[in-house]
């Protein structure tokens, strides 16, 4: 899936469109995203010394898992519900292609927990666990 197709199942648009591509892999999500360099987060994170926050690299792997969830979006948006058990092992500077990998972990109600990570080559940079709630549209828009 390409930027485009990706649009069509999250309401993400640039600049907080995260996501280059994406491969659905059976219960896993296969993500990329490259860092340009021009992004508004590393305006200033840090001068001289450009980082992705942390919070950020969080971000791009819950768009990268949200979408494993493509029949459960139709009618509702996918909103960050919580973060457990995360690890930050590394940094992801411009010119960084970020390779990210989701599965699902379990349902509980309106809620999903996915397990993700985000490496660069062969190093990792995060690794989590993160909620999402899916909320009716009509209800999010509201």
């Amino acid at each position: 899936m390409n930027r485009e197709e990706i649009k069509e199942l999250i309401p993400h648009r640039e600049p907080m469109l995260l996501v280059d591509e994406i491969v659905l892999d059976g219960e896993y999500a296969r993500a990329t995203y490259t860092v340009r360099g021009d992004e508004w987060f590393l305006q200033g994170h840090f001068p001289n010394n450009p980082v992705v926050p942390g919070v950020v690299l969080c971000e791009i792997i819950a768009q990268g898992a949200a979408l494993l969830l493509q029949k459960q979006l139709i009618g509702r948006v996918p909103f960050f519900a919580g973060m457990n058990k995360v690890k930050f092992r590394h940094t992801a500077r411009p010119g960084d292609r970020l390779d990210i990998t989701a599965r699902i972990i379990r349902h509980n109600g309106p809620f999903v927990i996915l397990r993700g990570e985000a490496h660069v080559g062969d190093t990792k940079v995060v690794e989590g666990e993160y909620t999402i709630a899916l909320i009716d549209k009509n209800e999010a828009y509201s």
